[in-house]
This record gives C-alpha cells, sequence and structure tokens, in this order.
C-alpha cells in the first residue's frame, strides 16, 4: 500500500470516511475496487481501538525541577502528562493544523476579529466531580495573563485586553484584531482548571481522559481512566505510567526488551539498527519541530551583531542535518519558520556555511578568546555530537567554541533561558504568530534569545491584525529577516519527530503540531492483544 493510500485509509478510520468515500477517492487514484474494499476493511479492523491495559510510556524530558502546573511546563514529560490529564479550549487538526473544537464547542469573531465568543460545552465534569463552568474557562486565561504565574503562555495571553463570561459563553476582547485566536487558545499550558487553578494550579484536576494517580518529579507519573471522560474516542486503554528514562541507551533498551511500549527521541544514528527488532515499529512524524544554539543578544559577548554573525557564518548546516537528524529532517535559515506555515516567507536567501564571512565578522566584532557553549543529551537527541560538530566548523573560521556538557537533570531550569549560549529545541506552535509570540515577542517569559526591538514588537502586533493576506505575508518576511540577521537565534535544523513502539501499540497519529502526536499519544493509542 503506498502513502497516499495509507493517508486515505487512515482517514476512514478517523474522520469516519465512509466506504463509498473511501472507494470513489481510491477510484480516483486509479486503485482497483477491489483492492481498495480490501484496504478499507483491513485498516478498519486493524484501526479499532480497543479498551484497557496498561500503557507504559518511556520518555526523556523529566527532571527533578519538574511541576504540575501547566503554565510552567518546560519539558517534554510534562507536555506529555499534561495532555494526559488535561484538556484545553481549542485542539488542532494533526495533518493540517486548523483548529477544532475541545471545550470550547464552537466559536465567533466579530467582523474586526477583535471580539471572540466561544461556547463552553455543556455537561463536562473535572476529575473531582466538579463541573465545568465558564468561569472555571475565565480563571484560567486570566492566571495565565498574570505575570506572577511565569506561564509560558504569557506572550499569547498579553495581547487579550478583558476575559468575561456572558451565560454559557466565553468573550475574550484583543486590543487589535486577530484571526488566529482560536488557534492560540490550543497552546498546551492553557489546560482548564477548576476555579482557573488559583487555589492549587499542581492538583492536576482537569477534565481530560485520564486521572492522576501518582506523580515523582523526574522519575514517574501514573494515571488511571476517567470513568467520566466526555469523549468517547479517546482514553482506550484502563491505566497510563510514565517513566522518565532520559539516558537515551537505557531507553532503547526498555523498549527492546518490553519494558515499556513506546518511547521519545529516538537518535536517528540508532534507527537503522532499531528497526531490526521483530516487535519494533518507528514513528517518524515531520512538523515544525527545530534545533537550535541560541545567544543572549543583551549578555556580552553576544550584545556584538558581528560576533553573532559570526557565528551564524560558522555553523555548517548541510554536515549538521546529514550527520545528526540521518534524513529526518531539513536545513534551517535562522529563524523558526518553515513551509508547514500558513504565509511562509518565501524568497530568503539561505544562510550557508561561510568560514570567510565568519572570521570577517569574528575579526570585525574585536572579541578575543574562546566561547562557552553549554549543551546536554537532554537538549535534542545528538545535542552533544551537533555542539563538537559545530565547535569543529567553528575552528576552521578561527574561531574558538568550549563545549560545556551540562547534567540533564535541571537543564531546563538551570541553563535553558538562564545561560548566554546553550543548546536547544522547539516544538513550533499552532501560526506564526504565536511562534514569534511565544519566543521573541519582547514581553515573552520564553523569549530565550532576549530579542528585544520594538520596531518587531509593532510588526508582530500590526500583522496580527492585518486583514490583506499579502500584506501580512510581506510583514512576516520582514520579522523573518529580522529575526534572521539579527537575533540570537541559530537555527541549523528542522528536525522530524522520531518515536519507536512495540507493534502491540497501535493508533499512533502522526502531528504536524508537535512530538508524541502533539502530547496527545497516551490519549490516542491502544495496545492490541
Amino acid at each position: 500500500m503506498n502513502d497516499a493510500m495509507r493517508r486515505l485509509a487512515r482517514l476512514a478510520v478517523q474522520e469516519g470516511l465512509s466506504r463509498r468515500d473511501f472507494l470513489a477517492r481510491a477510484a480516483a487514484m486509479g486503485v482497483a475496487s477491489a483492492t481498495a474494499g480490501t484496504i478499507f476493511s483491513g485498516q478498519a479492523t486493524a484501526q479499532t481501538p480497543q479498551p484497557g491495559g496498561h500503557l507504559k510510556l518511556g520518555l526523556e524530558g523529566g527532571s527533578a525541577t519538574d511541576v504540575l502546573d501547566p503554565a510552567k511546563y518546560l519539558s517534554q514529560v510534562c507536555f506529555c502528562v499534561g495532555r494526559t490529564w488535561g484538556d484545553t479550549l481549542i485542539e488542532t487538526h494533526p495533518e493540517t493544523g486548523e483548529a477544532l473544537p475541545a471545550l470550547a464547542a464552537s466559536w465567533e469573531a466579530s467582523d474586526d476579529a477583535r471580539t471572540w465568543t466561544f461556547t463552553i460545552r455543556e455537561g463536562v465534569e473535572f476529575h473531582d466531580g466538579r463541573t465545568l463552568s465558564v468561569e472555571d474557562c475565565v480563571a484560567t486565561l486570566r492566571r495565565h495573563s498574570d505575570e506572577q504565574s511565569e506561564s509560558g503562555a504569557l506572550g499569547v495571553m498579553q495581547t487579550i485586553s478583558d476575559i468575561q463570561a456572558d451565560g454559557g459563553n466565553l468573550v475574550v476582547s484583543l486590543e487589535e484584531g486577530n484571526a488566529d485566536l482560536p488557534l492560540l487558545l490550543s497552546d498546551y499550558h492553557l489546560i482548564i482548571q477548576p476555579g482557573g487553578g488559583v487555589e492549587d494550579p499542581n492538583a492536576a484536576i482537569g477534565t481530560g481522559p485520564y486521572r492522576l494517580t501518582e506523580w515523582e518529579a523526574g522519575v514517574r507519573a501514573g494515571f488511571e481512566k476517567n470513568e467520566n471522560d466526555w469523549r468517547d474516542d479517546r482514553g482506550h486503554v484502563a491505566s497510563v505510567e510514565i517513566i522518565v528514562i532520559n539516558d537515551a541507551t537505557a531507553r532503547v533498551a526498555a523498549l527492546s526488551s518490553g519494558q515499556v511500549h513506546f518511547i521519545n527521541r529516538v537518535d536517528p544514528k540508532t534507527v537503522d539498527l532499531l528497526a531490526r527488532g521483530p516487535n519494533i515499529e518507528i514513528l517518524s512524524s515531520s512538523g515544525r519541530g527545530h534545533y537550535v544554539f541560541i545567544m543572549h543578544c543583551n549578555t556580552a559577548p553576544f550584545d556584538n551583531p558581528d560576533l553573532r554573525l559570526a557565528l551564524k557564518y560558522a555553523m555548517d548546516r548541510e554536515t549538521m542535518v546529514n550527520t545528526i537528524l540521518r534524513g529526518y529532517g531539513q536545513v534551517g535559515n535562522d529563524f523558526p519558520i518553515n513551509e508547514t506555515y500558513a504565509l511562509f516567507p518565501e524568497g530568503i536567501e539561505q544562510r550557508g556555511y561561510d568560514p570567510d564571512q565568519a572570521k570577517f565578522h569574528f575579526r570585525k566584532s574585536g572579541h578575543d578568546g574562546s566561547i562557552l557553549l553549554r549543551t546536554s543529551d537532554v537538549a535534542f537527541p545528538g545535542a552533544v555530537d551537533a555542539a563538537q560538530l559545530y565547535q569543529a566548523s567553528a575552528a576552521a573560521a578561527g574561531i574558538q567554541i568550549e563545549v560545556r556538557r551540562e547534567p540533564g537533570d535541571g537543564y531546563w531550569s538551570n541553563v535553558w533561558n538562564t545561560q548566554p549560549f546553550c543548546t536547544s529545541y522547539w516544538g513550533g506552535r499552532p501560526t506564526q504568530d504565536q511562534m514569534y509570540t511565544t519566543a521573541y515577542y519582547s514581553k515573552a517569559d520564553w523569549n530565550d534569545t532576549r530579542f528585544f526591538r520594538d520596531d518587531f514588537d509593532r510588526l508582530l502586533l500590526a500583522a496580527r491584525a492585518e486583514l490583506d493576506e499579502q500584506r501580512r505575508r510581506e510583514m512576516y518576511r520582514d520579522m523573518a529577516m529580522m529575526v534572521r540577521d539579527d537575533g540570537g537565534l541559530i537555527l541549523p535544523m528542522f528536525n522530524d519527530f522520531v518515536n519507536a513502539s512495540t507493534k502491540e501499540v497501535r493508533g499512533f497519529v502522526p502531528d504536524i503540531g508537535n512530538d508524541m502526536s502533539n502530547g496527545y499519544v497516551a490519549t490516542r493509542v491502544w495496545l492490541a492483544s
């Protein structure tokens, strides 16, 4: 069965495509009706969820500093934990990225897209038996709007001028019009909690398909099925266990021996060997994720624009992609947007490895001595190797980089967004606006390159309210150029998300939104008997 037929077969299950519609589309593709009928029947049978079982996930990205407050989720484990116990107002389509109803059953906007009315779903219960109300949604969004919350969604929330309840509706008013607001509210930090989570943001009480039963930061999380779940298309297994396994070799060993059913962050250099296992399935998804080297633009020596340019020209992107990603990704160009985004800025020259330009800007910067780069195995798969490759390519340009390998535990609290030059990753966001608002807007808590430009902020806000598509595209291009040429971001590669599972795991959905089926892996898959 070719890739197109696989996608069509998957749609038959995920979106309720009828046998008639499936056969019609297959015929348009030149597939014989008998063959298509067999594929449809086989796919439908294979994709029928089976209830029960204990699903075990072995995940990289946990730390002793992790907390259950969604506002402060930083790592892969917390991301997946939150998706397992909680819901947001909006979800996104795994293939197209469009907004889908979740706790908000429907929504509509004013003509200028400044006032949005969301109808909150009725009859939904929190894990503690309380009924979801509009007031809970209001309180949640207001909490994430408070700078004291330290929310990862603060950059998004600062564009909102008012949040009110109106009967069964949630009314959100914006300072400027924004046609993307529903997608922004799909942010994984914005899990709806009773009372907004104000009294106890770490209680992990939500409306999701599983209840949290066990939590040991940096070690494990346990869940049991929520029998009162408002949805019947998820939460197939009886219980879930998330085990933190930060060591890549240990994760692979745990999967190969059957100790866990699923692992994340498979290092591309180990894929071929892992795939030889008779009970192993490689699960790769393309999307918006990217691996980065980040400099603080307001901290010496990186406050020197020529030094930043020197370090960008010293990056051998092609070698990085070929060596680190092994074909599971593509070259980046020092801005965080790729072709999966609407209004992708075209016509921007690809920055390549140029030792001569690197030398020129390095001399012009006046910097003398080595440059300290911090990295860790948890930054991204192959991050330490990537740092050493970068060290070598920079040396050819006369730039000495000192690579310091940091421990994985505490990396996201002690190094990332704290130290001035380190390796990291981003999973992407549903829109260009949200990606820039989360990580490049001057007031964003997660502005991890300390990129502060008033003209960028003004352009970001103007693009959000711009209704002319061509003009908005031009604005996004200008923003990309600012980040590319003046920012502290070195983005050598967009990565595919490479996961792996045992063959007992069924129903995995590749999702362009983010890794691990956009964090929903535990809620979407089931175990075949």
